[in-house]
């Protein structure tokens, strides 16, 4: 994808609404449930928008929304997108680079995880603090894209702490049970083996997944501050281990959506606009 795309595909956006973004938002697997808190000026599908890849995962809508959620102005990935799919990396990411050009000036993410973590239970809120990449190509790979960032971007906080801190007093106000750790991200599409879970263990993740780290890697390139949040949508942990199916995920997840909801809300309602 070249900055010439990346524009083409923001100046299509903005010919169909001016509506202001500060915080771009990506909802995970069973997780576009947020757009309820939403008050929606405009709807865009991804199949419309030049280059934009269409999402072709059940409970991944593939809709932009453009909005506020508490007064606050936000663009919102209503399902997003996998390598898994058969998407180039530089596929995967590019609704993150057409938001940067769209005006976001922090990315949230969520999603669903497989929680490695013994403590960990199902529907729980796992706060991303660093992640393991163990994708075959990384979305920042070939030529640089200047007008977006450096070469060599920083990787020692991919995480926002400031983000990280202002959830933390959101749960302690809401008496929403938050968790802390570090996401594994895989290709997939299967789930891991036994021996896998126990090896992503052994290399100190706390959940594992197939997304948000290139969306975090191309967000971190282009200096754009990342929350991100794992809900916790079936057991890894040794002795808990079960076949799961896609509709059980989507249960977790759903269980899950409240908590998520009021984290979300809270915080955006303490993020100043000005």
């Amino acid at each position: 994808m070249t900055f010439q795309q990346i524009q083409e595909a923001a100046n299509y956006i903005r010919r169909i609404t001016d509506a202001p973004c500060l915080t771009g938002i990506i909802c995970g697997t069973g997780l576009s449930g947020l757009a309820n808190s939403m008050e929606i000026s405009c709807s865009i599908s991804y199949a419309e928008v030049p280059y934009f890849p269409i999402s072709t995962v059940e409970a991944h809508p593939g809709r932009l929304l453009f909005g506020t959620i508490a007064s606050h102005p936000v663009v919102m990935m209503q399902g997003r997108l996998h390598y898994y799919e058969g998407y180039s990396m530089h596929q995967v990411v590019f609704p993150v680079r057409v938001m940067k050009l769209l005006g976001i000036r922090q990315l949230f993410v969520s999603n669903a995880a497989g929680g490695l973590h013994p403590n960990f239970g199902l529907s729980d809120l796992m706060i991303i603090n660093d992640h393991i990449n163990l994708h075959p190509d990384n979305p920042l790979r070939g030529a640089n894209i200047a007008e977006l960032g450096e070469r060599f971007p920083d990787m020692s906080q991919p995480y926002d702490p400031e983000l990280i801190a202002l959830a933390e007093k959101v749960g302690r106000e809401r008496n929403i049970p938050l968790h802390k750790g570090v996401y594994a991200s895989v290709p997939g599409p299967n789930l891991e083996t036994p021996a896998e879970y126990r090896m992503l263990s052994i290399m100190g993740a706390d959940a594992v997944g197939m997304s948000t780290v290139p969306e975090v890697i191309t967000a971190r390139h282009m200096q754009l501050p990342v929350f991100a949040v794992s809900v916790i949508t079936d057991l890894c942990a040794p002795g808990k281990i079960q076949k799961i199916t896609l509709q059980d995920v989507l249960e977790a997840a759903q269980r899950a959506e409240p908590k998520l909801e009021q984290l979300i809300v809270g915080m955006l309602q303490q993020i100043e606009i000005g």
